[in-house]
């Protein structure tokens, strides 16, 4: 029997006065007689426990302000954006101005909670478990990376992204169909053009961005950042998270994405593409940069700039080949393949081949100078000179 039953058999049945029992029992008199009261108006539903909340709370969220925050969460999350609680407290702000109050971001996220707007979710590694790294300052490293998208009709594309590291500015962000490496180069140019030069680059070691893996080469890209005197880093392979950052722009850019109308073209995707960009760069305000928009704080700061003295003097290279039934060695140069005329006698013949940016030397096994040219990179076929 519960202490509520108790007081009142003690006052109705035994007759017992309120007083009395209040002593008895430990409680106060006006509970009692509360109680008492209770059970005579409704019967034993009287008895029941009942809430001690306020009938009514002056720091309570107004309920236009909880509609607003639900109304932003829908918006936000249709237009594929981030919709959460901070996000919704940034454009609250923006909105309203100064002279409004902004709720908490936990009361914000309460609200979404209660309105069934948020899944509880398990407990995820703690952030304070990661190792971060940024740059200093704008322009000291930039990421690149290519990911894929589909067409309208399926048909798969790629798309370069390009991202301030210090500022997570969305430098660029193309489409084409198959990106060589002349197109990454005509695309971190662009950039380049708009921000300034770099004073380093970061990306994987895909083959549009390095030639390292192919004896030596070089691409277009790693040509003009030599020149340029910037330095360029790739990531160990199969390890993404060194280029988290651009990483995760794909999935934020790929969530706006899906929700939008499938694009039938190249050139409709890339209207997608400089919409989202310019939202990204100058509304979206990032948790990384305390909910600063990347243009923010991209500006907030002095850039930072490359040597400006190439990194090295020339391009050098040694390679060993045979020569073809034609008579011909082919050699790549700027990612561009040409071929080299050395003569039918020679066909089947080891050959060493030394190369300085354009200079040539072809030789024999035993040191015999078979060919010695300066490549016209305009031409794809290098002929003999005639006697």
């Amino acid at each position: 029997m519960g202490m509520a039953r108790l007081v009142v058999t003690a006052v109705l049945v035994e007759g017992r006065s309120k007083s009395e029992v209040a002593r008895s029992y430990g409680v106060s008199r006006r509970w009692v007689i509360t109680l008492v009261a209770r059970f005579l108006a409704e019967g034993e539903a009287g008895l029941a426990p009942r809430s001690r909340r306020p009938l009514s709370s002056p720091h309570r969220t107004a309920r236009a302000v909880e509609d607003e925050i639900v109304e932003l969460r829908k918006e936000l999350d249709r237009d594929g954006h981030d919709a959460g609680a901070a996000t919704i407290a940034y454009h609250l702000a923006q909105r309203h101005g100064p002279e409004f109050t902004v709720p908490a971001v936990s009361t914000i996220w309460r609200i979404l909670t209660a309105r069934g707007f948020i899944t509880p979710q398990p407990h995820k590694r703690p952030k304070s478990s990661f190792v971060r790294f940024a740059a200093a300052q704008p322009n000291e490293r930039w990421q690149l990376d290519i990911t894929h998208w589909p067409l309208a009709d399926h048909t798969d594309v790629e798309i370069l992204n390009v991202l301030d590291d210090h500022s997570r500015l969305c430098l660029r962000s193309d489409a084409r169909t198959v990106f060589k490496s002349a197109d990454v180069d005509h695309t971190f140019r662009e950039a380049a053009g708009e921000y300034g030069d770099p004073a380093g680059m970061l990306s994987d070691n895909g083959a549009v961005f390095t030639g390292r893996s192919r004896r030596g080469g070089r691409v277009a890209l790693e040509v003009t950042l030599a020149e340029r005197g910037i330095r360029f880093r790739h990531s160990r392979p199969y390890h993404p998270q060194t280029c988290g950052k651009v990483e995760r722009f794909h999935q934020t850019l790929k969530k706006w994405l899906t929700r939008q109308p499938r694009a039938a073209t190249l050139a409709e995707l890339q209207a997608q593409l400089d919409t989202f960009r310019r939202y990204y760069n100058t509304v979206r305000p990032h948790r990384a940069l305390h909910r600063r928009t990347p243009i923010q704080a991209y500006l907030a700061r002095p850039k930072a700039a490359p040597t400006g003295h190439p990194l090295d003097p020339g391009h050098c290279r040694i390679r060993h080949d045979r020569i073809d039934p034609s008579g011909v060695i082919t050699l790549r140069h700027n990612s561009r393949l040409h071929h080299i005329g050395i003569g039918r006698r020679h066909a089947g013949t080891d050959v060493l081949v030394l190369v300085h940016d354009l200079h040539i030397r072809v030789l024999d096994s035993d040191g015999n100078p078979l060919r010695d040219l300066t490549l016209d990179p305009a031409r794809d076929y290098q002929p003999q000179a005639r006697p």
